[in-house]
């Protein structure tokens, strides 16, 4: 099990967010001597505390009832998609007494690793965090690209073609099925030994963007240092910009010319400068529409599409294979195995998190059976009960998002599509877009229908309790 010592030998950075004073500062009391513990309360205070910590958190400890809705999760998810954007190898554990077995998998698919419910004992948290952290780290390691499935083969395929080529490539992908690692893959066959760089888009205040990716002359703000920006620091190496849906339309412009010319300027400079980087860009959601058109024809000269998990067949179990040999090598464990009915669960099972939700829950599988047979409702325990819809890849959602963001029509209404699946298919769109408004437009509905639309399926389940 790993201490609670950072690469650098100093403390390691623990974040706490709990709108209870009371149980925040019982915590970051308990923590304070073995962490570099910093609270929050709500989702502001952990933007601003993510902007400061450096090196950013190792752990966390999430409660999901936060402030404006402590009574709803909301909050509570939000903060973990805000700490997987800075810190994707955080080992997030929530904490909380909210409908445990539904909130724990939906904060699950968005990258927390554990779950324990209130009440519960310090020392148990802290047990929880170590393992969870000793998992992530030892599952992490050497990933590679893993299977055999037609779908991988292709995709080693596509790397091969266009590693060694100075032009920039789009990866596209569902989240959690390994974009970054594909980026990686890139640079490795084409630049090895040189720099590589990944910035979130996502995870940058837009009024900042411009000076993390390009860089700023000493004074062009106030207080400002001189910053060569993420441009002047990777040199001739490889910047991975993940989200680039997200990037600010006049950083936009910016990047345009750098993949034009070359050229670039920093913020409060006349002088232009060259970049000889090559740019590797990613997202998890359509582009067309939501960028500039010639940004987006510039960035994707090679597109690259990253397979689901549910498209690799039996890859999932060579994907076990690796992650359980990984992890019980590094706890000096024995693997665990699974059972027959185990093994059937896990071929059907849809993943809707993608790699890094099998990841975890082979993690968590080792940490709790090590050198023991898993049978199914042991497996089941760790899965996620609403998979299928939660991760928005049901064949329903399929056709009508394609079709809606086509322009064309559709054989089923949204409001049909959802009494077929319940609220969860709004819900977990507004969960994976983060917002009502951004969740409206990847369906291609405007936000009045889909409001209308989860307001009469809610509606339909209260009349169907009260008879």
């Amino acid at each position: 099990m790993v201490d609670a010592v950072s690469d650098s030998g100093c403390k390691a950075p623990l974040l706490i967010v709990d709108d209870d004073p009371i149980i925040r500062n019982l915590l970051c009391d308990f923590f304070d001597g073995e962490f570099a513990v910093v609270g929050a309360q709500n989702l502001a205070e952990v933007k601003s505390a993510l902007a400061q910590m450096r090196p950013p958190p190792a752990y966390a400890l999430v409660d999901l009832g936060l402030p404006p809705a402590p009574h709803r999760p909301d909050g509570g998810f939000a903060v973990i998609r805000s700490i997987q954007s800075i810190a994707p190898e955080c080992a997030i554990v929530v904490v909380s007494g909210q409908n445990a077995r539904r909130h724990a998998d939906q904060a699950r698919l968005l990258g927390a690793h554990d779950y324990v419910e209130k009440p519960c004992q310090p020392s148990q948290l802290r047990e929880t965090l170590l393992t969870s952290r000793t998992a992530l780290l030892a599952a992490r390691r050497d990933m590679g690209l893993v299977g055999d499935s037609p779908a991988i083969e292709r995709l080693r395929e596509q790397i091969k073609l266009i590693a060694e080529t100075p032009y920039p490539v789009l990866i596209t992908g569902e989240t959690g099925s390994g974009k970054e690692l594909v980026a990686r893959a890139l640079h490795s066959g084409s630049r090895p030994g040189k720099p590589f760089w990944a910035l979130n888009c996502a995870s940058i205040p837009q009024d900042l963007m411009e000076p993390t990716l390009f860089g700023n002359a000493k004074n062009a703000f106030t207080g400002a240092a001189e910053n060569k920006g993420m441009l002047g620091d990777v040199a001739d190496g490889t910047l991975f910009l993940d989200e680039i849906g997200d990037l600010p339309k006049s950083a936009q412009a910016n990047l345009l010319r750098v993949l034009e010319t070359g050229e670039y300027r920093r913020v409060g400079e006349t002088s232009a400068r060259q970049s000889p980087a090559r740019i590797v860009a990613a997202s998890n959601k359509p582009l067309r529409g939501k960028m500039r058109e010639d940004l987006y024809h510039r960035i994707s000269v090679f597109t690259v599409a990253v397979p689901p998990v549910r498209e690799m067949g039996d890859d999932r179990f060579l994907l076990l294979l690796h992650f359980a040999g990984r992890i019980s090598a590094d706890r000096k464990t024995a693997p665990f195995s699974l059972s027959r009915a185990a093994k059937g669960l896990w071929r059907r099972y849809s993943f809707a998190g993608n790699v890094r939700e099998l990841r975890n829950i082979v993690a968590r599988l080792q940490v709790k059976y090590p050198g023991c047979e898993v049978g199914a409702q042991q497996l089941q325990g760790e899965m996620c009960e609403e998979a299928p819809v939660a991760g928005l890849e049901s064949a329903a959602f399929g056709e009508f998002a394609r079709a809606r963001l086509a322009g064309d029509s559709c054989a089923r209404t949204l409001p049909e599509l959802m009494r077929e699946t319940g609220a969860a298919f709004a819900r977990a769109a507004i969960a994976k877009c983060g917002s009502e408004t951004k969740a409206a437009a990847f369906l291609g509905v405007n936000l009045r229908e889909l409001r209308a639309a989860l307001s009469a399926v809610e509606n339909e389940n209260e009349n169907e309790k009260g008879e």
